[in-house]
């Protein structure tokens, strides 16, 4: 039988027992659990009147609660958080906490303490030189917009999945750095040929411009266009009717 805590309504039971003149092994078979854990707790907690449960539960919690102590103690979050005001990295500390020989924490958690003081409405992140970027949970729901009454990819003509014509494209777009300018890529599934086209944006217009300049010419060889199934950011349904595959008349976007 495993050891687990005793609740204040077995401690109790246990001196109703003991009091009753039952003996330990007895009373544990009664309250359910090890013998030993009644000869620990009568023990432990006897004061100068012997065992009583109010004063038995008080200094078990007393022992809890002295017993607790976080594995990091504020003096190392004080100064932690006094090295990240001076700019340096959540790495940068781990290592010369742990190189000084000191209480130390991983940088990852220190990045949590910096985005919980966030959270709390702190400062600490301000003074991160580098800002994490957030990575993508997967498995969650994406909080970006959708497309209203938007075709699904199920519903796309089988012969598109079998690659046995040409004409059926992927359209993906690839944003440069800070966010700043972007490039249309266009992928015919069966033969891989790629089209690229830079543009100044990835609003909508700017996509379906870059995708007639690049398909106009391959127009008799345009049969589907499947895209991504989410709106660009700031980009409203409105904008997104000009694409591509709306305008050409030979082609059907698929989201």
């Amino acid at each position: 039988m495993s050891y687990t805590q005793l609740t204040r309504e077995q401690r109790y039971q246990i001196h109703a027992l003991m009091k009753a003149g039952n003996t330990q092994t007895r009373t544990a078979e009664i309250v359910g659990c090890h013998k030993s854990t009644i000869s620990r707790e009568v023990r432990r907690n006897r004061g100068r009147r012997g065992y009583r449960p109010k004063q038995a539960y008080e200094l078990a919690v007393d022992r809890h609660l002295a017993a607790y102590c976080p594995r990091i103690a504020a003096p190392t979050w004080v100064r932690i958080e006094a090295l990240v005001r001076q700019q340096w990295s959540p790495e940068q500390i781990s290592g010369r906490l742990k190189l000084e020989g000191q209480p130390s924490a991983s940088h990852e958690r220190i990045y949590q303490h910096i985005y919980a003081d966030k959270r709390g409405g702190g400062t600490l992140h301000l003074s991160l030189r580098c800002r994490r970027v957030r990575r993508k949970r997967y498995g969650t729901r994406s909080r970006r917009g959708q497309i209203p009454n938007r075709v699904s990819i199920e519903a796309r003509p089988a012969v598109v999945d079998a690659r046995a014509r040409l004409g059926d494209w992927e359209a993906d777009t690839i944003i440069g750095a800070n966010h700043q300018g972007a490039i249309l890529s266009l992928t015919e599934r069966k033969s891989k040929l790629v089209c690229l086209c830079k543009t100044r944006g990835k609003t909508a217009e700017e996509v379906a411009r870059a995708s007639l300049a690049l398909l106009s010419p391959l127009s008799a060889k345009v049969h589907t266009i499947t895209s991504d199934n989410v709106l660009p950011k700031k980009a409203s349904w409105s904008q997104r009717q000009s694409s591509p595959a709306q305008v050409s008349s030979r082609s059907s976007s698929y989201f």
